[in-house]
């Protein structure tokens, strides 16, 4: 009997505008304005406008109309973030899903960063301030964890086992699962009671990427087709885990491919067999024990071909941004300025390195499509010109606490 775990992740990174050389000292908003694909509020509204309304409104209905249907989502921080500022009503929508029961909502880092491999301590405090932005907009306190991007390793689930959760999401790589299948529960390799998940990504990628592709063999693809999958893995496995980016309604897949009547029509299909159902993530963990270990020592993701971090950290340009940025943590944070802070760890997100990307071929037209610059050497230049700007704010800040020192002084004197 499997049981569907639909995953979803909603995501929206604070793109930095074109920022010139010619802008260091001068311009400190980096992330608001910009034109085009720069433009995160116009951003946000086209995709809100066909993707997050839409799919918000079909999920609801489907959960309405099937009590025993559930989904889960990850909402980044900075998402929230922009929902509260440019979209409340869309916010409303995900609130909506969440008061009916039937939605799990996840943990992950505040600024959907890579801050694990680059500060354990910044990655603890994004995991602390993204738990209690969704406990104060939902209500609700997360037990389940994923990293961001599905980046995911031995250590990672160590760390994430310390901080309380008892489970965590990470794709179901080939190279990494041998003969072994995804449609079971493992326990982490050094842990003791966290249960691992593993994306089925033939089935995720079938709707995530190949649904409105016409050269596919399986294309078109119906509801009552794809459940007819699922239900071919009855007695070879527990669960199916459908883990993909929430644009794919709607936004990767185009209205007009019929995604959302896929998507209308699945619950029903699936449900049709007796032997499926569908769960949330902390469901399985609670109804399924583990089938063995997964030994997972080196870093793994759901990006790109190869699976692993080379989508962030593949090139000179991704190297050395990534390593600036990080150099500044101390500085940042010593500095008390909160509006300092928040713009560095807007800087920390993991899309921004994306951008950088110079892989050719299949992966390189995906990081064309998501990228708002012409080239990744424009991503590289805005980013780093954004770096020097924020060096100039903490020589500043550092000044005026030099400043500040001798009237404390003289007003504890007095």
């Amino acid at each position: 009997m499997p049981s569907v775990c639909f995953y979803f992740q909603v995501h929206q990174p604070m793109r930095i505008k074109r920022y010139s050389i010619f802008d260091i000292g001068r311009e400190r908003n980096y992330f608001v304005g910009g034109e085009g694909k720069t433009n995160n509020e116009m951003i946000l509204n086209k995709v809100s406008g066909k993707c997050y309304i839409p799919t918000n409104r079909t999920i609801l209905g489907l959960l309405q109309k099937y009590p025993d249907f559930k989904v889960s989502y990850s909402l980044s921080g900075v998402f929230l973030d922009q929902l509260l500022e440019f979209a409340p009503d869309v916010l409303k929508s995900f609130q909506d899903l969440v008061d009916t029961g039937q939605v799990e909502l996840l943990n992950e880092t505040y600024y959907h960063s890579l801050s694990f491999l680059y500060s354990k301590e910044e990655f603890r405090e994004q995991v602390r301030s993204h738990k209690k932005i969704i406990k104060d907009l939902f209500g609700v306190t997360p037990r389940v964890f994923r990293n961001t991007e599905l980046i995911y390793n031995n250590d990672i689930a160590r760390e994430v086992e310390n901080l309380g959760y008892v489970g965590i999401l990470a794709e179901g790589a080939d190279h990494v699962l041998g003969w072994k299948s995804p449609n079971f529960l493992y326990r982490p390799k050094g842990t003791d009671n966290i249960k691992l998940l593993l994306k089925n990504y033939r089935l995720s990628d079938d709707i995530a990427f190949r649904f409105g592709s016409k050269d596919w063999k399986d294309y078109p693809l119906t509801a009552d087709k794809f459940a007819s999958w699922v239900s071919g893995h009855n007695g070879s496995g527990n669960t199916i885990n459908l883990f993909m980016d929430y644009e794919t309604f709607g936004e990767h897949q185009w209205e007009d491919t019929g995604i959302f009547n896929f998507l209308s029509a699945l619950p029903g299909e699936v449900l049709k067999n007796p032997d499926n159902n569908f769960k949330t993530p902390s469901e399985l963990i609670r109804d399924f024990d583990t089938v063995g270990e997964l030994d997972v020592p080196q870093y793994m993701s759901w990006a790109d071909i190869e699976r692993d971090l080379s989508a962030w950290r593949s090139n000179d340009m991704q190297h050395e941004a990534l390593t600036a940025v990080y150099e500044l943590e101390r500085a940042v944070l010593a500095s008390g300025d909160e509006v300092l802070q928040k713009d560095w760890r807007r800087l920390l997100t993991s899309d921004h390195f994306y951008y950088m990307c110079t892989k050719w071929f299949a992966d390189g037209d995906v990081h064309k499509y998501f990228s708002p610059y012409e080239t990744p050497y424009d991503a590289f230049i805005s980013f780093m010109n954004v770096l020097k700007d924020m060096k100039i704010r903490l020589s500043e800040s550092e000044k005026q606490k030099e400043h500040s020192v001798p009237i404390k002084k003289m007003y504890a004197q007095t």
